[in-house]
């Protein structure tokens, strides 16, 4: 791991595929701190306007947008999806199984 922890997740982060959301947690188990969801959120809301890292397609383990309000409208995050064919209702990923990455899987 580096030492900055913010850039660990960025690069777990940047790998998520177009057209697919991960957890904050499942983020943060893959990075070794099982109990760390809160420290990837954190991450995810001191990326500003850093466009290298698609942090739209991080979400709670529901599927719900729970960061939407960390983009420059609340709209945006859902929009983003939205354009990579996601379904969106009432700030929840529809079909949400179907779009869910989990890096411990997909990186081992």
């Amino acid at each position: 791991m580096k030492e900055n922890k913010f850039e660990d997740i960025y690069d777990v982060v940047k790998l998520i595929p177009k057209g697919k959301v991960s957890s904050y947690g499942a983020i943060a188990e893959y990075l070794g701190s099982k109990g760390g969801a809160r420290l990837v959120g954190w991450a995810m809301n001191a990326l500003h306007h850093r466009k290298d890292v698609p942090a739209h397609r991080v979400v709670n383990r529901k599927g719900v947008l729970t960061g939407k309000n960390a983009f420059e409208t609340p709209s945006t995050m859902q929009q983003l999806l939205e354009k990579e064919g996601l379904t969106i209702k009432e700030d929840q990923i529809q079909n949400f199984e179907a779009h869910y990455w989990e890096p411990v899987k997909e990186l081992l």
